[in-house]
């Protein structure tokens, strides 16, 4: 059987955008176009040009992609022809191969937000497309509330996306603009565009996650006939999201009828490539990853229960639904006071300690529980978890010994006279016999005070002789701190999540009383890890 092609469009860099928080710069923009152009997406909308400077500036010059760079705009507006229209002109100036232009196509927006008559609406949109093929431009329709302007009124909905198609409009993407409309309704109105002389192959979908059905609305659009698939990386977009091609092109490639049924440009040997893309965005944003996050989440292959990680020992498909490293995940064994011999032989054996002695397991398995009476908690601090069982099967090389440290706070009034934080930070360590002492201030590139685990970070990792190169590219990314007990005992638990450029994260954990020791802990653990894992020498 032949199969049919469905075309992936991203419109991280322009909807994505637009999500509570994100403001790309434009080297972010670029890294990020080249990021999803190596999974393989077919189109990639940059962005809105004229519309803000940032944008502007990544259509001035452009990443050079795989994927058709797409600019986007609105139809022209109404008193001007669109060769006279200075947006319509703004991005044709952009030069891309294709144009999505977004337009009104519910008779409430038209009368309401843009106060003209229905046909005079249809008509500037048939103009607008008009003018985008007679530029030779692959024109892409976004028809904004499509699906809440069928419901109001299904004749003017189809007269408004038929103008765009019959303007030579190649492709109508029918946009569920406020997310409210569920999968089922979203395949019958698909098909009734279809019958309505509307090919499949023409129809594209935009869904919004606000009901939490974007990704299921889309695979309904697709088996109604749309061709065509719009999201985000991450699931990035306005309120709740736009559909989460980390979660659609995987169930695409990978699942049935899809995988059987349809292709696209995606070869499946890129797709583990989609854990470390969306880690990588996640980076760039200074956001913490979902770890519940389907296919490329740090929790999506993790199996805490006994009785789970033992059937996974012996089959991997009995808890789990795809290999894990098809999409560049990894399996995850957790360590708990609930962890049983099976899981911990897993967990070992993941880490390369296959042929260990037997007695060996009780005592890491004693280790953990007394740890965890403590206050520590090794359920996702798989790092720290490591390192705790090297260390009781004497693995664990000595590459450097802290001798003290010290960190101040200060909080004091800067020159224009407003009070302001200062974290300091002083370390000495002791590296192949010899002793080394550190200092650091902890602030960013605009001087705004980054915290004294910050500046403890910065000054460990400052001075550690051979070891400095390879801790170069490591960086915390999330830091979460709890109180286990209260009262005046009470203890503090940290859990420091740290990457680096090879797009590996691990988690570490400290407690203590003190929370600035338990950062410390925990930083030493992330330290010790990484460098384990360069196969540094002591």
């Amino acid at each position: 059987m032949t199969k049919q092609r469905l075309h992936l469009f991203d419109t991280t860099l322009r909807d994505g955008q637009q999500t509570q928080g994100v403001q790309f710069s434009t080297p972010e923009k670029i890294q990020i176009a080249q990021l999803l152009d190596q999974i393989g997406l077919d189109y990639i909308e940059g962005g809105w040009p004229g519309a803000n400077p940032t944008d502007s500036e990544f259509f001035e010059n452009p990443p050079k992609t795989r994927a058709t760079m797409t600019a986007f705009g609105m139809t022209k507006r109404a008193g001007r022809s669109a060769e006279n229209d200075d947006v319509l002109a703004a991005v044709l100036n952009a030069n891309t191969p294709a144009v999505c232009l977004v337009g009104k196509t519910h008779d409430f927006h038209v009368k309401t937000a843009l106060g003209i008559s229905l046909d005079e609406n249809l008509d500037n949109i048939a103009a607008s497309f008009k003018h985008i093929v007679a530029n030779s431009r692959e024109a892409i329709f976004d028809a904004e509330h499509f699906f809440d302007g069928y419901k109001s009124n299904p004749d003017y909905a189809l007269k408004a996306i038929h103008a765009a198609f019959d303007a030579g409009c190649r492709w109508i993407a029918l946009c569920d603009t406020n997310g409210g409309t569920l999968p089922s309704e979203i395949s019958a109105t698909v098909k009734a565009v279809i019958k309505s002389g509307i090919p499949g192959e023409n129809l594209g979908i935009h869904t919004h996650n606000d009901t939490d059905n974007a990704v299921a609305g889309s695979l309904a659009a697709i088996d109604a006939g749309a061709r065509q698939i719009q999201g985000t990386l991450n699931g990035l977009g306005e309120r709740c999201g736009n559909a989460n091609l980390t979660s659609l092109i995987p169930t695409l490639l990978l699942k049935e009828p899809y995988k059987s049924q349809y292709e696209t440009g995606i070869d499946p040997e890129n797709l583990p490539l989609l854990t470390r893309a969306s880690r990588k965005l996640d980076d760039i944003l200074n956001r913490v990853p979902n770890r519940s996050a389907p296919y490329v989440g740090a929790s999506a292959f993790a199996h805490k229960a006994g009785l789970h990680a033992s059937a996974i020992l012996k089959d991997p498909t009995t808890y789990e639904h795809i290999d894990p490293s098809v999409v560049g995940n990894t399996r995850i064994i957790p360590m708990s006071n609930q962890a049983g011999q099976s899981n911990l032989r897993k967990r070992l054996a993941e880490m390369g300690l296959k042929d260990i002695d037997k007695s060996a397991l009780p005592r890491i398995l004693d280790r953990i529980k007394e740890a965890e009476d403590k206050g520590y908690s090794y359920d996702t601090a798989q790092a720290s978890f490591e390192l705790l069982a090297c260390d009781e099967l004497g693995l664990i090389p000595n590459f450097f010994e802290v001798k003290r440290y010290k960190v101040t706070v200060e909080r004091r009034k800067n020159k224009y006279n407003k009070m302001v934080s200062l974290s300091e930070a002083m370390v000495v360590v002791k590296v192949g016999g010899e002793k080394m002492l550190s200092v650091s201030e902890s602030h960013d590139e605009h001087g705004s005070d980054r915290g004294p685990v910050n500046a403890l970070s910065k000054a460990l990792a400052k001075d550690l002789g051979p070891y400095s190169k390879i801790l170069e590219d490591m960086h915390l990314v999330d830091f979460k701190v709890r109180i286990t007990q209260g009262g005046t005992e009470a203890v503090t638990r940290v859990i420091i999540d740290s990457a680096d450029s090879a797009g590996r994260r691990w988690a570490t954990v400290g407690v203590s009383p003190n929370i600035v020791d338990a950062s410390f802990e925990a930083l030493l653990d992330a330290i010790n890890w990484k460098l384990i894992q360069e196969g540094a020498k002591a």
